[in-house]
């Protein structure tokens, strides 16, 4: 195999380029969660068996009932959680 791999040698690790963009990421997510305030219904671990949606399932059926549930997904525990909107009051 005698193809070259494109690329530069900077001198800097991986890590050390992906520094920056997960700082960004961290200060966006703050950002964002302090705007969006929602309660949790149901989480659902995001291993489910191909082609089976349980945490959209639920929120389906919320929703049938009349609640706004939306999936959303938590990156850091691996799950899907079912929210609906906080309460202000």
């Amino acid at each position: 195999m005698s193809g070259r791999i494109g690329g530069n040698r900077m001198g800097t690790t991986v890590t050390d380029r992906r520094r920056p963009v997960q700082a960004a990421r961290d200060r966006e997510g703050s950002a964002v969660s302090a705007a969006m305030s929602a309660k949790v219904l149901e989480r659902f671990p995001a291993g489910a068996p191909r082609g089976s949606w349980p945490a959209e399932e639920y929120a389906a059926r919320r929703r049938a009932e009349g609640e706004p549930a939306t999936v959303v997904m938590d990156l850091e525990s691996d799950a899907f959680l079912v929210v609906v909107p906080a309460d202000d009051g």
